[in-house]
């Protein structure tokens, strides 16, 4: 509760402090799975008739590192130690390298469908390497939580419209890609999680980023060269500028400052938001419509992410 100062005024407690941040790291984590849904109707556009994945990747890569090294060198100019390079190693090839390119590398060979219904492991495999490293609680209501996110996720996209057409078509290797995309970014999720409390998150994404377009350069360059600039229309520009400026600096910087109040297990719970945000978007731009199915499971994930990310499932072992 709030206690009364000099002149009446009332001071903020610890916990309000900390409830407030809290809810910064949650409104955080929404508007990055925000920005994810629209990447979907946005990325679309571009790829591939106009770039290449690959090359995509790059261009996110490139634009990230300088964003961040700017930012960082602007304004925050915080100096790492030496004992931590080698996780930032880690963060730069796992949630930057694998991640970006085992997605795109297995969307090309499987179909959208299968990617998201597969994507949803993410929080599980987070859990895990969790509870490994950081010791994190898996108590039931987590488990609870993340099942009833699952559902509800995998309940949209099994009852969509193109659903029935697509699913007969699932490619092994494709999928294979996709699960390795989804552990990767489970594993970036928890390797930066120990970071957030030393470091800025400007001072964490400027390294990432600059060892993860070490590791996509060489896969990419070719694919990047033979980019033809000049069939691009103005609506391409858009939307190759909300993909590197919002998909690749926003949300990634949303995701890892959330970190810092909230545990990866809850972050990546927030993964099955994006197929109901996505189909808003998509009901919004008038290319879907609204269903009994997608408002029932609308409302299981958004059960989900509440049992996961309450305050009585953060906690970890003492």
């Amino acid at each position: 509760m709030c206690k009364s100062g000099k002149g009446g005024l009332t001071t903020r407690t610890p916990q309000h402090k900390k409830v407030n941040k809290t809810l910064l790291a949650h409104i955080a984590l929404f508007a990055a799975n925000l920005i994810y849904a629209g990447n979907y109707t946005i990325a679309k556009v571009v790829m591939p008739d106009y770039i290449e994945p690959f090359a995509f990747i790059l261009m996110r890569a490139t634009t990230g590192f300088i964003l961040f090294q700017l930012v960082h060198h602007l304004f925050i100019k915080e100096k790492v130690e030496r004992q931590d390079i080698g996780r930032l190693f880690l963060c730069g090839l796992f949630g930057i390298a694998i991640n970006q390119m085992a997605f795109f590398k297995g969307l090309n060979w499987t179909t959208p469908i299968n990617a998201s219904l597969i994507m949803t492991v993410t929080p599980i495999i987070v859990l895990m390497v969790s509870a490994m490293m950081l010791g994190e609680r898996i108590t039931m209501r987590k488990i609870l939580g993340i099942g009833i996110g699952a559902a509800g996720a995998i309940f949209l996209i099994l009852y969509g419209k193109s659903a029935v057409n697509t699913l007969g078509s699932r490619q092994l290797l494709g999928d294979f890609f996709i699960l390795v995309n989804a552990t990767s970014y489970g594993i970036y999720l928890v390797l930066v999680k120990s970071l957030m409390k030393k470091y800025h998150p400007m001072t964490i994404m400027k390294w990432v980023f600059s060892f993860g377009l070490c590791f996509v350069l060489p896969f990419s360059i070719g694919e990047f060269s033979q980019i033809d600039w000049a069939t691009f229309s103005p609506a391409i520009w858009m939307a190759v500028a909300y993909v590197l400026l919002f998909v690749t600096f926003f949300a990634y910087f949303f995701n890892v400052s959330a970190l810092k109040a909230l545990d990866a297990s809850v972050a990546s719970s927030y993964i099955y938001l994006q197929p109901f945000l996505a189909t808003l978007i998509a009901l919004l731009a008038g290319k879907d419509s609204l269903s009994s199915v997608k408002i029932f499971a609308g409302i299981l994930i958004f059960i989900g992410v509440y049992l996961v990310s309450s305050q009585s499932t953060i906690r970890r072992k003492a």
